[in-house]
């Protein structure tokens, strides 16, 4: 360890601004599938600490990563130098009732967020599925909802603050510093720490809820039609080995609550059958399908029309539980092109022949012999073309219209990897990428710089040009980012840049990554 840190951990410091860090931690994404140790961990709870923090990184010579909950199962909050963790900076600075803005320290969780703005008569617009994550985390990886009204949570973020790799606050909006606040509303941990983020709310809002079950023949038939229009927010699940599907909508109601009915099953009883049942398909991965259908009916009902109805706030009714430690390869393609992206990855999981009514030509390259997956695929949509304010460089959603997003979840049943992980993630993204589609950034895609690079074309650029001005020397940049966004041309490697050097397997699961400034 560099002198300098060693002094500040000691307490011989004549600033009076505390560094809080410890040495000997151990960092895990939320579903084990990566872990590794700084060599510090900090947690400052102010600005001044926040920017010391950054003075000594730029002075030992250390890379800086941010994280919050390790939400995002990839390696893109792994480090063997320093990481910041801002669960101590987390406060309500300001709420403007007449306007609906709220300023905050960017380590809230959005738990806690939600649950404040409520006793304010406010609430988020949007969510996603989860409320783990810090906004700074949901807003730097483009977190979405599930509402073709709303786009990334990001469109409702009027201005931020980041300190920079020199040391410095800089304040950005739509009207102030443009450039910097369009690659820091989608930053990816690359551009410095958000420390303070200025949202706007809504009035607190109930939803009405529904999901029905039916065919998934019957939901590509209303997809151009009424499907994604009918309600204020909608997603599905669908499921390919029972080719059906639920749907779950959602509209704002006056009316009082009224929580859903619960089966014996859908509490610890049903959460440790499919745990188990998932665990046994390990290593037999063909009863996988029947698996699927016993779960899906004793969860959603076995006949089609099969429907539950609730009353909710909407900080519990757009949250969904993720159950188990999983992979997640999410991407965004056209609205439009949802149908018969289903269908494609229906024949070629299913084998269909040409005999079969619902079978279409799927042209995916790899075999799916032998190969049983999870289910179901998570469906949802967004459109950031209506937003008012300003898009993000890195935004993957369409350019010109709604996005529609495909979820492929795989568990890790008691943090065991599925066999059918690396086949089926590579034939998925083969055919989202043949559908013009982009990965969802927090998510466990597998495609590299070259694409990424023919993806994003110029707004790629753009945002390599901010990220080189405010952190030349990459004091925030490791092998996730040099992999996937950061140019490469010869001597392009920075000075405080981390590189991978090794993995292994982790005794509970997943990869421990070590990591060399």
């Amino acid at each position: 360890m560099h002198p300098i840190a060693q002094a500040e951990l000691r307490g011989e410091n004549a600033d009076g601004i505390p560094f809080r860090a410890k040495q000997h931690h151990l960092h895990r994404t939320w579903a084990r599938t990566f872990s590794s140790i700084p060599e510090l961990y900090i947690q400052p709870e102010t600005l001044a600490e926040i920017e010391k923090v950054v003075s000594l990184a730029h002075k030992c010579r250390r890379r800086i990563v941010t994280t919050g909950c390790g939400h995002s199962p990839s390696n893109i909050t792994c480090t063997s130098s320093w990481m910041v963790n801002l669960d101590q900076f987390n406060k309500i600075l300001s709420v403007n009732l007449e306007t609906g803005t709220v300023t905050m320290e960017s380590g809230i969780r959005l738990y806690t967020l939600c649950e404040e703005l409520e006793q304010h008569g406010l609430a988020m617009p949007n969510l996603g599925s989860i409320n783990q994550q810090s906004i700074a985390g949901a807003i730097s990886t483009g977190t979405h909802g599930s509402s073709v009204h709303h786009g990334l949570i990001s469109e409702d973020i009027h201005s931020l603050k980041i300190t920079l790799a020199n040391g410095t606050t800089e304040f950005c909006s739509s009207e102030s510093n443009l450039e910097l606040f369009r690659a820091a509303l989608l930053s990816l941990g690359a551009l410095g720490i958000i420390t303070e983020i200025t949202l706007q709310a809504v009035p607190a809002f109930t939803l009405k809820w529904r999901q029905t079950i039916n065919t998934d023949y019957k939901v590509f038939k209303s997809w151009p039609l009424d499907l994604w229009t009918q309600s204020d927010f909608v997603r599905v699940w669908w499921f390919p080995y029972t080719r059906r599907a639920v749907v779950w909508q959602a509209d704002k109601t006056t009316e009082p609550e009224k929580d859903p009915l619960e089966s014996y099953y859908n509490r610890l009883l049903g959460y440790y059958i499919y745990h188990n049942l998932l665990y046994v398909a390990q290593f037999v991965p063909r009863i996988l399908p029947w698996i699927e259908w016993f779960v899906f009916g004793m969860q959603y009902g076995f006949a089609n029309g099969s429907t539950t109805t609730a009353i909710q706030p909407s900080r519990k009714t757009l949250l969904m539980n993720c159950l188990y430690s999983q992979f997640v390869n999410e991407w965004a393609i056209p609205l439009h092109k949802g149908p018969e992206a289903l269908r494609r990855l229906s024949s070629w999981l299913n084998h269909l022949n040409p005999d079969d009514p619902d079978y279409v030509p799927h042209n995916i390259p790899f075999s799916a012999d032998g190969l049983y997956v999870h289910a179901p695929v998570e469906v949802r949509v967004s459109d950031t073309t209506l937003t008012s304010n300003v898009r993000p460089y890195l935004d993957p959603t369409v350019d010109n219209g709604p996005t529609l997003y495909l979820n492929a979840t795989l568990y890790r049943p008691y943090w065991r990897d599925p066999p059918c992980r690396d086949r089926y993630y590579e034939a998925f993204e083969w055919l989202m990428k043949d559908m013009g589609g982009r990965p969802h950034w927090a998510k466990n895609f597998e495609t590299y710089r070259p694409d990424i690079e023919g993806m994003y074309g110029e707004n790629l650029e753009a945002f390599r040009k901010i990220r080189d001005q405010v952190d030349p020397e990459g004091m925030f940049v490791g092998p996730w980012h040099r992999d996937r966004i950061m140019a490469d041309l010869p001597g392009s490697k920075l000075e405080l840049e981390e590189v991978e050097v090794s993995r292994k397997k982790a005794v509970n699961g997943g990869l421990i990554v070590s990591g060399l400034v």
